[in-house]
This record gives structure tokens, sequence and C-alpha cells, in this order.
């Protein structure tokens, strides 16, 4: 019979994207605190990695990157070598897709195969997880229900925060960066994100730019926006279309992701569209306020909503009933500046204001 102290090496897999495996640390967390004694794997897409340096609760980072996926063939030969290497007591499958399936088909001694339940998932999983059916909880609820079978082991002790982290001498580094690009750090500074991966994700421009202007008027807040290489124009237009406001910096780059979490660390406030950026920021604990896109569930993708971590959503204003009978740019546009200000001005009284 297995017990805790057998719990020598953990695997998790999660891939995806950056928000997602930002959020999947919160189970990592929760892993450390229940088998403080175990070394802990986290399986990630190869340009997510850098954002775990340094963190306490993965002891290994294994990356997948683009050469893995050229071929069937060779993604089986990995896999086969990762398992065969580590020989792991406990294996997460955050991902629960046929091809993640393959760690626990080639671990049948594995102890705790642990995944979403799925039609296919008794192929390999011993212990599958129905964790996807409410879809009201929120994804960190959801992440942390693959942990229900370990407490036929032990008391497992369930952490909901997600979390990040620089060193000083990342942020400091930084720091000095945009103080050199012109940034004050006696005046309020705000990262903000107008644009977005996918073009239907971004909230309309001209509403964009009347926020950005009344926080500009009303906290002299200066605004640095973020933006990958394929979002650059539509930021650098935003700003254009904005007189080229001395308060807003598109010059301040941020060409990694520990960058950007040497930047999120250096600002007060984040505003702007939702995506991978704000569960950074929120990783790192700075106050954020998201504008999410229809189809995209605020209360499912924000999770610990409160004073500090805030956003607005076409749910906020009509129910799913009634937005099937509208257009996605229908539902979009419920979203209004007023509306928006309504919510976003007590929180920059609160954390903005110097």
């Amino acid at each position: 019979m297995t017990e805790k102290k057998d719990i020598k090496k953990i695997l998790v897999i999660r891939f995806r994207r950056v928000g997602d495996a930002v959020l999947g640390t919160s189970l990592c967390t929760s892993l450390r605190k229940t088998f403080p004694d175990a070394e802990i794997h986290y399986l990630l897409n190869t340009p997510i990695v850098p954002l775990y340096d340094g963190h306490p609760d993965v002891d290994k980072v294994i990356s997948f990157d683009s050469k893995d996926d050229k071929s069937f063939l060779l993604y089986i030969r990995r896999v086969w070598s990762i398992v065969r290497a580590n020989k792991y007591d406990v294996i997460i499958d955050m991902r629960g897709t046929l091809r993640t399936l393959l760690f626990s088909l080639f671990s049948p001694f594995t102890a705790f195969r642990i995944g979403t339940k799925k039609p296919y998932s008794f192929i390999a999983l011993n212990h599958p997880v129905d964790n996807r059916g409410d879809k009201t909880s929120n994804m960190i609820d959801q992440n942390l229900a693959f942990l229900k079978p370990l407490e036929k082991l032990t008391e497992v002790i369930y952490c909901r925060d997600f979390k990040l982290y620089v060193t000083d001498s990342e942020k400091q580094g930084f720091r000095d960066y945009m103080v050199s690009s012109g940034i004050d750090f006696s005046r309020p500074v705000i990262l903000a994100v107008v644009s977005a991966r996918l073009q239907h994700k971004i909230w309309d421009k001209e509403r964009m730019k009347q926020v950005l202007q009344r926080i500009i008027e009303n906290y002299d807040a200066q605004i640095i926006f973020n933006f990958v290489n394929a979002e650059q124009e539509f930021a650098v237009s935003v700003h254009q279309e904005m007189n080229n406001h001395a308060n807003i910096f598109t010059n301040i780059e941020a060409n990694s992701l520990r960058d950007l979490c040497a930047l999120s660390a250096n600002c007060d406030f984040f505003f702007g569209n939702e995506g991978g950026a704000r569960h950074l920021v929120q990783a790192l604990d700075v106050p954020s306020f998201a504008i999410f896109p229809p189809k995209i569930a605020k209360n499912r993708w924000l999770p610990a909503q409160g004073d500090r971590f805030a956003g607005i959503s076409p749910d906020d204003f009509c129910s799913k009933l009634e937005q099937k009978a509208m257009t996605y740019e229908d539902r979009f546009n419920l979203i209004t500046v007023d509306r928006v200000w309504e919510s976003l001005q007590p929180m920059l009284d609160r954390y903005v204001k110097k």
C-alpha cells in the first residue's frame, strides 16, 4: 500500500499558454505543502518555461518545444524517455488529451495517475476526476480538484494562491531601464494592454482611448503599453491617435516573460484586455482591472475577485440566455466607457492616487 512517505516524485502536465500555466501554480503550491519532501516537476511549452525560474514550488521544469511535435514518433520517444528516467509516484495530467495521456499510459506502476475524466481516460488513468462539469467553478478550483484522489493517502493542504516571483536584482534592473526611458516613479505607473493576440478579443479602440484619457486627466498616470510583436502596430496606432500623449509609453519593451514580470512588479496597477499578461500581474500581486470579451467567463478566469483584482464582462449586464439572441459585437458593446469607469475609478483611487 502506498504511503505519504512513498511519494518522492510528482509530474504535473500543463503545456498551453501563459494564463493556464500561471493558474496551475496553485496546484504545485498545494502539492509542495502536502508533500514537502517530494520533487515536483512541471511540464510546459518552451516559451513559458522562464516564468518559473526560482519558483519555490517547482523543483524542475520540463520543456517541450516545436521540434518535439514534428512527428508523433518523436513525441512518443520524448514522453517515454521522461517517464522512464524519473519513475513518478504521481502524475497529474491537467490537459487531458490523448497525447498527454501517454505519460500515464507509459507509467503503469505509478500509484496515482490522475487526470480529467473523459470517455477514453480509462486507457491510462487509475484516478479520473470529473472536474469539468461545473461551469460556474473557477479555474483554480477546477485545477485543485485533481488533488482529491490523494486524500486517500493523506490530508491534502489546498492552496488557492497562484504566484510568480521576481528577484530584487531583476526588479531593480528593469526599474533603472524604466527611469532611463522616461518614467518618473514619484508619479503613478500603470501597465496597460490595449491589444490582444486574437482580434475579436480587443475592446473597442475608441472606448479604450476614452478610458485611458480619463486615467491620465484624473491621476496624471504614466501608462506603459505592453504588447508582443504582432500587436505592436495596433498599440502604436492607439498612441498616435491620442496625439502621442507624453503620459503614454510605447518605448519600454519587455522582450521576455522574465522582463514582463520585472516590468509588472514595478507598476502600481494593470488595466486592459483580459489575457495572459493579466494573469501574470495578478500572480505578482499587482492590482488589476481587466475587460473580458464575450464567451470568456469572468467568474471562471478571474479567481480571488474583490477589491484588488476585478474586471468587467458582458455577463455583468445581460444573462447568457439573453445574449444568445445578440451578435458578438452587441454583447461586447454592453461594456461602455461609463460602466468601466464606474468600477475602475474606485480602484484607481485606492491603488494609484499618490
